[in-house]
């Protein structure tokens, strides 16, 4: 009796240490997938979206989720292999866009951002070629004029960029972004528009540092 006993707690604890073993194996699958196919976990760099994110946050960003005007995305270079680079959506397909003494107009309309407010208090250091400007200058601009610029010259031809001054309008499926520290972001003002299929995600949490935590 004591010996069918002892095999009866040998095999339950056998079963429990399968199962919480599955348990763990699915847990880690789970994580796996999700991060391989629905979040993207990421590490920002770099000064160009000061003062709202900083070097050494972590942030995880949605995969293929919608991306409205405003929102944060992390996205596939054009101009760098294999890097990434977070701006803010701007300009959605289809809208003109144009800024004026540092005053964004989207279709024709007052665009307010926000998201700058933090950014207009902070200035340039003396140094800079935009010494002692806000952070959230914003030189004017318009896609017509920028697709007369070397910069837009080296990512489309000759016959688009005509076309793009006659519209002054985003193509279908590409997005217009900027940092929002616009003194020093590398953007779509110099790298062109982004292609919905470069989008890596919509950034919809920062959770380190933890004093920075912060859903979107």
């Amino acid at each position: 009796m004591h010996n069918l006993k002892d095999k009866f707690l040998a095999m339950f604890q056998w079963k429990y240490f399968i199962r919480t073993l599955l348990i763990v194996i699915l847990i880690f699958c789970s994580i796996y997938f999700s991060f391989q196919y629905i979040f993207s976990k990421n590490y920002i760099t770099g000064p160009s979206m000061q003062p709202n994110f900083y070097t050494g946050n972590h942030v995880i960003s949605v995969r293929h989720a919608k991306v409205n005007r405003g929102d944060v995305i992390i996205l596939q270079a054009p101009d760098e292999k294999n890097a990434l680079y977070v701006k803010r959506v701007i300009g959605l397909p289809g809208d003109t866009l144009t800024s004026k003494n540092g005053t964004l107009y989207i279709n024709g309309k007052l665009y307010k951002e926000p998201f700058l407010k933090k950014g207009n208090l902070m200035t340039e250091p003396l140094n800079s070629i935009y010494a002692d400007m806000a952070y959230s200058y914003t030189y004017s601009f318009s896609i017509s004029s920028l697709a007369e610029t070397p910069n837009w010259e080296k990512f489309y031809s000759k016959s688009y960029l005509k076309k793009l001054q006659k519209t002054n309008r985003i193509p279908k499926d590409s997005y217009f972004v900027m940092g929002d520290h616009r003194t020093v972001s590398k953007d779509s003002r110099e790298i062109g528009f982004i292609d919905r299929s470069k989008i890596v995600g919509r950034v919809s949490l920062r959770y380190l540092p933890l004093n920075k935590f912060t859903f979107y």
